[in-house]
């Protein structure tokens, strides 16, 4: 799909300089622009690509003066990476846009499904599931029994939802996400094996709630494991049986939250944190990359390294633990000289 000059500047209450007809069909880095591409520039140590680029149309910043000509179309706006950013859900929204329902698939006969939805092919939706208005489900989706979806939902390829799984309004989740499997319940016995204790809880999504590819959200074993209202995870999270995750936090990749934990609101976890289970996590609290989490933390807390310590400390310890070779060179010194007085002190 085409999209000229004059209309991207609609789009973007932008002013135009050059040919207002100039027709773009894909988007680029400045630095990588080709003809039929729109770009954009917003940060001045990239100004001087501008000169160079190929790129039909440039999305600049209402105060930018040109040093040099240009044969790019440019498109002035208040701000330049704003309005790149609005440019690209627009062009997300319209490549994303599908309807219908394709062939082959098994929709059970009391399904209730919203209006203008899109399911691919080989997508199978068991019984008692409820769809909302504007969902696309891509191909091969398994949903489970008694399954609610919201309104304006995404669920991409390959995805699994188990039964009786509740997810809000406007959510995405990502291809090879799992939702309500079951938790990591067993018990010893006493010939030294282990039973599995039944889970029979759910999944509860709130609205607004992205999750990654091969991002993992166990069923409670009894209740209900809950990701709040504006939560974003990563791919290849875990998240174990009635873990609950407080609104608009994140978590990057590969981090692992144990059973029945608790996190609070607007919360930042770097990647590969392990967090163990049946502690709370306050609000706001930063975790750094790759610490590990093995007590409650309180409001506002910055934790770093495994066992983490508070931010500061972890970084004053770093110091020394850097120079720790030093350390123990001058230590070995010290004793030597003190061996030696002592020696010579004997006569």
């Amino acid at each position: 799909m085409k999209f000229t000059a004059a209309q991207i500047s609609e789009i973007l209450n932008g002013e135009i300089e050059g040919n207002i007809n100039e027709e773009v069909y894909k988007l680029s880095k400045i630095e990588e622009g080709e003809k039929g591409s729109i770009t954009f520039l917003s940060n001045p140590k990239y100004q001087t690509f501008l000169y160079t680029t190929e790129a039909s149309i440039a999305i600049v910043n209402k105060d930018f003066i040109p040093e040099k000509e240009i044969t790019t179309t440019l498109i002035k706006v208040e701000d330049a990476y704003k309005a790149f950013t609005k440019l690209l859900e627009y062009y997300n929204e319209i490549k994303l846009h599908k309807s219908g329902i394709e062939t082959p698939h098994f929709i059970h006969e009391n399904t209730k499904l919203g209006t203008d939805i899109y399911i691919g092919a080989f997508t199978y939706i068991s019984q008692n599931v409820t769809i909302g208005n504007n969902v696309k489900i891509y191909p091969n989706v398994f949903i489970g029994d008694n399954v609610k979806i919201g309104n304006d939902t995404t669920i991409f390829a390959g995805a699994k939802i188990y039964s009786e799984s509740q997810i809000g309004n406007n959510c995405t989740l990502h291809s090879g996400v799992i939702i309500g499997c079951d938790g990591f319940g067993f018990l010893p016995n006493e010939k030294g094996e282990y039973n599995k204790v039944p889970q029979i809880g759910n999944v509860i999504i709130e609205d607004n709630v992205d999750i990654g590819s091969a991002t993992t959200i166990d069923r409670a074993t009894l209740g209900s494991t809950i990701i709040r209202k504006g939560v974003k995870l990563d791919n290849q999270i875990q998240i174990a049986h009635n873990v609950e995750v407080g609104n608009n936090t994140v978590i990057a990749a590969q981090a692992g939250v144990a059973g029945s934990t608790k996190i609070g609101k607007n919360c930042q976890i770097g990647g590969q944190v392990g967090i163990v289970g049946h502690i709370s996590i306050g609000n706001n609290v930063r975790i750094q990359a790759q610490s590990g989490i093995g007590r409650s933390l309180k409001d506002n807390e910055i934790v770093q390294g495994s066992p983490a310590l508070p931010y500061s400390d972890y970084n004053k310890s770093y110091v020394h633990f850097k120079n720790l070779s030093k350390l123990v060179n001058k230590v070995d010194e010290l004793e030597k000289n003190i061996n030696t007085k002592e020696s010579q002190n004997e006569y």
